[in-house]
């Protein structure tokens, strides 16, 4: 398991630094408006992306290890186009964006649907390679695009990001649609098309509905902060978030690994040994690292990505807890959705929702970017707390078991 891990691990590290390089290049070029404007851009995309997912997203890697993953690329699709069509629309409605921002938002959330669906398959089909470097060459992609559009032809707006997206979509998407079809070949489908249809419905909702959830925890402190203190302030939200979730790449990475291994066993008391086990390493690697990220100073973040954005370095230590806490919580949700037992992840980020609204209402008018990571870091706390509740009942384990220990860094040196 430790070499699966390091290669999950150092693939989404890489993506990591990507995705900080692309948040590097809109900060330093852009400033503070004009990076919390693509932040807002890419919250959008991401908001149709979660509805997309409500006929696919994660349950196609549960279904793709049992089902013909040819039957459950078509509907997926399709679903994603409705989605991506009428979402735009209603984004179009509800903030009045403009036709070219509009425009934009419809093409790029699509192929980021499209491009979801089939390396999700892919890695269903146990091709972790492959997903792995898909994903990484899409980051490149649009890294270099980005500092193309910016330095070089000196396009210093949103439409520098929205042109580097076509091609770090659209080729990756091209090569995974080879890549599945040579790693699972047309073949007669095992069950009919409206059986198969009915399942991805029903499992979807279920695992997906999580997703939205967490999205509303992760990312409604950006609209509430963009109403009531400007894009600006997002920007500078933006840049310490995105440095404090950069550290989430260590539970995710053990998290999928985990997730894999519990879809495919027949032994759910062994998967929850083993998921304590992943627990405990995910927690004590995200502490390492949220020190390391604590003491970055503030003339480092002014140093890295301009001046405006030293006001980030006291939201970054208010999400420290927050960050800290969602590290068991990305991990314990794995095993819940590894059973389809999506309801418990639900209830969790419902509870964090709660605490997102409240907090929120009342410390973001007041304190502006610095009370929406007052209110994140709550939330993620009171999700986290009502995991580890669950995750104890479920299983019977101790809640010990979800504390850190050396002896587990040699037990993770053994093959798996």
């Amino acid at each position: 398991m430790l070499g699966r891990l390091l290669h999950t691990f150092a693939t989404r590290l890489g993506i990591a630094l990507l995705n900080f390089a692309v948040v590097l290049l809109t900060a330093r070029f852009l400033g503070a408006a004009g990076r919390g404007q693509v932040s807002l851009f890419i919250t959008d995309v991401s908001l149709l992306l979660l509805f997309s997912g409500l006929l696919g997203g994660s349950s196609l890697i549960y279904l793709g290890a049992r089902r013909n993953p040819w039957q459950l690329l078509l509907p997926a699709a399709a679903w994603a186009t409705v989605v991506s069509v009428l979402g735009t629309a209603a984004v179009w409605l509800w903030r009045q964006p403009g036709p070219t921002y509009t425009a934009h938002l419809l093409g790029i959330t699509w192929l980021q649907a499209a491009f979801s669906i089939v390396t999700l398959l892919l890695l269903a089909r146990r091709r972790e390679p492959a997903f792995h470097w898909l994903n990484l060459g899409q980051a490149a992609v649009l890294a270099g695009g980005l500092w193309a559009g910016l330095a070089l032809l000196a396009e210093r707006s949103i439409a520098a990001y929205w042109w580097a997206s076509y091609p770090a979509y659209a080729l990756p998407l091209l090569l995974a649609l080879e890549l599945l079809l040579r790693a699972t070949p047309a073949a007669p489908a095992a069950a009919s098309w409206r059986e198969t249809l009915r399942e991805l419905a029903r499992h979807s909702r279920g695992a997906h509905l999580s997703n939205i959830l967490s999205f509303l925890n992760y990312r409604l402190g950006y609209y509430f902060v963009a109403a009531w203190a400007g894009t600006g302030a997002v920007g500078v939200l933006s840049v310490g978030t995105a440095l404090a979730e950069a550290i989430w790449l260590i539970p995710r990475s053990a998290a999928q690994v985990q997730y894999l291994d519990l879809v495919h066993s027949a032994d759910p008391q062994a998967g929850a040994r083993a998921t304590a086990r992943t627990a405990r390493l995910a927690l004590l690697a995200t502490a390492a690292a949220v020190l390391l990220l604590v003491l970055l100073p503030t003339w480092a973040l002014a140093g890295i990505f301009g001046p405006e954005f030293g006001a980030a370095r006291p939201i970054i230590g208010l999400l420290a807890p927050g960050t800290l806490a969602i590290s068991l919580s990305i991990v314990l949700s794995s095993y819940f959705a590894g059973l389809a037992q999506y309801r418990v992840n639900n209830l969790a980020q419902l509870t964090g929702i709660a605490l997102t609204l409240l907090a929120g209402a009342v410390l973001i008018p007041r304190y502006g970017a610095r009370g929406a990571a007052l209110a994140t870091t709550a939330s993620y706390l009171a999700s986290a707390l009502f995991l580890v509740l669950r995750f104890r009942r479920a299983t019977q384990l101790p809640l010990r078991e979800l504390l850190p220990r050396w002896q587990d860094l040699r037990r993770w040196r053994r093959p798996s």
